[in-house]
Parts: structure tokens; sequence; C-alpha cells
């Protein structure tokens, strides 16, 4: 077997005490910047994976967040379409109110109230403690949710711009028909504020109206104020129809009126020189029953010089009637009398040449063409039936 020379031993051995001691030497000099490097890298990793979770949980508390926000918000908006669905009620109610006294089938309709919409947003139930109930975001897509409360809106919106166009119609027709009364009544002669002493008198510095007074609809005041204007007019309205309805604008007798002699000036049938006829003589059959153009008390019913029978009937405000020449009287002084009632049979008595009723109408004593009574009472009629 081949050896080593013992010479070569010695120099591995001082070759390897010589590495021994160089790295025991690097430890002693270097040993804080090695463990330092080590503690840092260490402490490095560690920042960075607890930067991680930090950031994914950051992460997680933010989507919980935003989808707790998305899930209130859109409550909210719900819990707020459901007031308005209830203010939408209210109004509708009014307008029903108002459309009963007008014969509106538009105004008197049921509201459209979306209870299940297609989107599938029911606003009629409730949770606990009155909260809508609201779907859970993971039945459905925020974006399905959010389309549908969006045409939710849309159509509250929609179903409070026609209540608002309603009520403008309902305050334009009803001012409509109260000055188309108005003149009627003014057309006889009559003051229609002196007939009704109830109406206050108005007035005051002009102030114009702000354009911020308006509401969505685009009405002045907004709805309340527009439906208190609404019963005002209609108030009024309905008293100038009493009036009316007071006023003598019915025929004396039965069919179209022919005049066999008008009021004012004209030859006197006996004298043949010229006079003032007082009223109206009108065609009519001997017996015929000449009636009460509107309701009020008989002043008087007797024989009258050249009225012959005459039956004259208070109306009030001033308002007078007479009926002449009558061949009976059917009524006694002091009787109340409704539209329509027989006074008397037509006749020839007093100052007559043949059958006739000679019909008269007074304000405060005066005498007042009947025509312009019976042309109104044409006109209102006409007017009833278009209202």
């Amino acid at each position: 077997m081949h050896r080593p020379p013992l010479s070569k031993i010695p120099a591995a051995g001082l070759a390897l005490a010589l590495v021994w001691a160089l790295g025991a030497s690097y430890l002693i000099v270097f040993h804080d910047d090695v463990l330092a490097g080590f503690v840092a890298r260490q402490t490095a990793m560690r920042d960075a994976y607890e930067a991680r979770l930090a950031d994914l949980q950051d992460r997680l508390d933010r989507t919980g967040r935003d989808r707790a926000g998305a899930e209130s918000g859109l409550a909210e908006r719900v819990a707020a379409a459901l007031e308005r669905q209830a203010e939408l009620e209210r109004r509708q109610a009014a307008l029903a109110g108002l459309g009963t006294r007008i014969n509106d089938p538009l105004t008197t309709g049921a509201l459209p109230h979306p209870d299940e919409p297609p989107d599938g947003f029911g606003l009629r139930g409730g949770g606990a403690g009155g909260v809508p109930r609201f779907p859970a975001l993971p039945r459905r897509s925020a974006i399905d949710a959010e389309t549908g409360l969006i045409r939710l809106e849309a159509r509250l919106d929609g179903l409070r711009a026609a209540q608002g166009e309603r009520l403008a119609r309902v305050v334009e027709r009803a001012g409509d028909t109260v000055r188309r009364l108005r003149g009627l009544i003014g057309r006889t002669g009559l003051d229609p504020d002196r007939l009704d002493p109830t109406t206050a008198g108005t007035g005051g510095p002009l102030v114009p109206l702000d354009a911020r007074a308006l509401d969505g609809t685009g009405i002045a005041n907004g709805f309340a104020s527009t439906l208190d204007l609404a019963r005002r007019t209609l108030g009024d309205g309905e008293r100038l129809h009493r009036l009316a309805a007071a006023l003598p604008l019915r025929r004396p007798i039965r069919g179209e009126p022919v005049v066999s002699s008008p009021f004012g000036t004209r030859l006197d049938p006996f004298t043949r020189g010229l006079a003032i006829h007082t009223g109206l003589d009108l065609k009519a059959e001997f017996g015929e029953p000449a009636r009460a153009t509107a309701p009020g008390r008989v002043s008087a019913a007797d024989y009258a010089g050249g009225y012959g029978n005459m039956v004259e009937i208070d109306h009030g405000h001033g308002v007078v009637t007479r009926f002449g020449h009558l061949a009976r009287i059917s009524v006694r002084p002091g009787q109340r009398v409704a539209a329509g009632d027989m006074i008397g049979a037509v006749g020839s008595t007093g100052r007559s040449t043949g059958a006739h009723l000679h019909y008269e109408t007074r304000i405060d004593g005066e005498p007042i063409d009947p025509q312009r009574f019976l042309e109104a009472g044409g006109d209102l009629a006409a007017a009833l039936a278009i209202d």
C-alpha cells in the first residue's frame, strides 16, 4: 500500500487549521452583522406577509361596507318611495272628493299604485316596526335592484304629474263654469255679487309669484294650495248654481214659448196708440196650465184691474214674476211654490183680446224684459248638460 509522505500530513493539517482559524475569526469579527442581516430578512418577510393580510382584510371590510351601504341606500330609497305612495294616495282621495262634485271619472278613478310592479318592488308590505321589506341583494344583482328602483321612482313621478294635470283641469273647468254662470246671471240684469251676500271682498297689493313657488308639476304654490283653490272655485260654482236655480229662468208654459206681443214699446191693442208693454204675451190655449218659473212665495193672488186674475210670486233678491189674464187661480197668498208648480190656468180676463198668458219679470219693482231670463235659462240648461 502506498502512503503519503509524512512531510505532507503536517501541511494539510496546517491548511485546515488556517481555514478554521480564518472562519472563527470571521464569525468573531462579523457575528453581529450576519445576525442582523438574518433578522432583517426575517422581519421583512414577516412585514410583507402581514401587509398582504392587512390589505386582504381591508378589501374584505371595504366590500362589506360597500355592500351594506348599497343595501342601506336602496332600503332608504324604497322607504322614501313608500312615503311618496302614501302621499299620492292622500292626493288621490282629495281628487276623488273633487271628482264627485264635478262628476269627473278621470278624477274619481282609483290611483293605480304600484302594489306589485313588474320589477318586484312591493311597496304595500312592511316588516317589523313598519319598516318595508326589502329583497336582500344576494337574491338579485345590484344592477337589477337599482334598475327596478329607478323604474319604480319613475312610475311614482308619472303618477304625481298625472295628478297635478288632473287638478289643473279641475281648476280650469270649475273656473269656466263660474265665469259662464256669472255671465248668464248678468244677462238677466242682476249682479251675481248682489245675489250672494256671503261673498267677501278681496284685494291687496300685487305680489308677483316667485318661480320657486312652483312644484314639480308646475302648479303654483304646490298641490295643497291648488287643491284649496279648486275647492273654493267649485264652491263658487255650486253657490252660483243654487242662485241660478232660484231665478225665474224656466218657461211659464210647456213647450217652446211663442211671443204674440214683445216687451217694450208697442201699439196698444185697444187704443192703437203707443204704449209700454211691461211683459211678454205668450200664445197658449185656454185652460193651459201656467207654471211658476222659480221657487218662491206667492205675494198676490187676486183680480188686479187690467191684469185680470193675476198671481205674483216673490223669488227673493228683489225678483218678482207676474202672471196675468188667468182663467182661474190655483194658489193663495203666502203659499210657497216650487219651480214648475201650476199657479193657475191661461185665460183672457182683464184687459185682454183673447186667451194668452201675460208674463212679467221685475227687479226691485222695475219691469225687465222676461226674454232675458228665458234665453239665459235655455243657455243654463245647455251649460248644465255639458258640466
